[in-house]
């Protein structure tokens, strides 16, 4: 069985509900032997399984994702593993460090989540997704690498066809191409005249006393701007989309900012962002009963762990008041999302603005929306209104 016909069309199809597939799952077949993108493989649900395939490094490989996204974004930190990971990893781990979220860096997100709601504040109505979300993470990650983008909305299909290149391989190689093209001359003037930004600590970067490679810093780029906007702003949505279902929670954070940091990692919980990790087994391991054999590949699935009714309570409700900090939405254990702290700054500076800047905020009920997605889940549309 392929996984797609479980839910039918593709990865990126907007599926509006997996979780009670999931939970038939769960229940019944934790560990379901499926056709992968990248050949037979192991699809894992339960939270259990899925923390420790993601925590033990050395029985789970991540060389999996060379077979997947490492076919268009080339050699990158998620297919490493043991000391080249970390080696490497270390380049950018400065960059996206708790340290770096403070300083001028709030300042900045602040300015360009006020500048992109000064457009819509006034109007009494909004599409939040088209016009606020999917646009302030690739402004933001844009900044931090040192990549001055002039069409956003061009940049944005780029990112979304590498992310989604599985269902379309011909759009997303196209997309790969287009960004090198436009990066090249960019990484050429770093490389000749440093400045304070990440493009230019890539180029200058050593590995065991060697330089990157051009291709393996597009490598990196590949990967940090099309992940640092497009799941950064599923998440914003996806909070958002929350809060606003839950008239009562979203009252709750009006009143009480510092309830925000709960509502943002319910929302991980509750749907993440990213539902998908890969891996490949070093060895023999059993898993909720189920043998699996050394060199299989295994799809973790963060989002149906998230919903495990063995490890939280009523797992379909959205509730900012439960305990949500174990969740695996930025993954675990050293693979663990180097931008997670950067993700969080955006959400709770972009809520914040949002609730700060557009008083009465309420969600438009026609037509209706709601979160969907199958790989990558979040509401494709939030149409609100609110007082001018």
């Amino acid at each position: 069985m392929d996984l797609v016909d479980l839910f039918g069309g593709h990865f990126m199809s907007p599926v509006p509900d997996p979780y009670p597939v999931y939970a038939g799952l769960r229940r019944d077949q934790p560990v379901m032997l499926i056709e992968l993108p990248m050949g037979p493989g192991y699809l894992i649900v339960r939270y259990q399984d899925v923390y420790t395939i993601l925590s033990d490094a050395d029985r789970f490989s991540s060389r999996a994702n060379a077979k997947g996204i490492g076919l268009l974004m080339g050699r990158t930190i998620l297919e490493m593993d043991g000391a080249a990971h970390r080696r490497h990893r270390n380049i950018i781990a400065p960059a996206f460090l708790p340290k770096a979220m403070t300083g001028d860096l709030p300042v900045i997100v602040g300015a360009m989540a006020h500048q992109l709601l000064d457009v819509i504040a006034a109007d009494g109505a909004a599409d939040l997704v088209a016009q606020f979300t999917k646009t302030l993470p690739l402004r933001v990650i844009a900044h931090i690498i040192g990549v001055p983008i002039a069409d956003f909305d061009e940049f944005e299909k780029w990112a979304s066809a590498i992310i989604g290149f599985t269902d379309d391989p011909a759009a997303g190689f196209a997309a790969a191409e287009a960004l090198v093209g436009f990066l090249r001359p960019i990484m050429e003037r770093r490389r000749a005249e440093p400045c304070a930004d990440l493009m230019s600590t890539l180029v200058h970067a050593e590995v065991d006393g060697e330089r990157l490679t051009d291709e393996e810093v597009f490598s990196f780029l590949r990967l940090l701007l099309p992940a640092g906007a497009e799941t950064t702003y599923r998440l914003i949505g996806n909070t958002l989309f929350a809060l606003l279902t839950h008239p009562e929670q979203l009252e709750e954070v009006r009143a009480d900012r510092a309830l925000l940091d709960r509502a943002i990692e319910e929302s991980l919980r509750w749907e993440a962002p990213v539902q998908y990790a890969a891996r490949e087994a070093n060895q023999p391991v059993v898993l909720s009963g189920s043998e699996i054999p050394p060199g299989a590949q295994l799809l973790v699935a963060l989002g149906s762990a998230n919903r495990d009714e063995r490890r939280y309570d009523d797992p379909r409700r959205f509730d900012l008041h439960r305990n949500a900090g174990d969740h695996l939405a930025f993954g675990f254990g050293p693979h663990f999302c180097a931008g997670a702290h950067l993700a969080r700054l955006e959400a709770r500076i972009a809520i914040g603005a949002v609730l700060a800047r557009l008083p009465n905020l309420h969600l438009d009920p026609s037509p209706p929306c709601g979160v969907v997605g199958l790989a990558f889940r979040s509401p494709d549309r939030v149409p609100v209104r609110f007082g001018a």
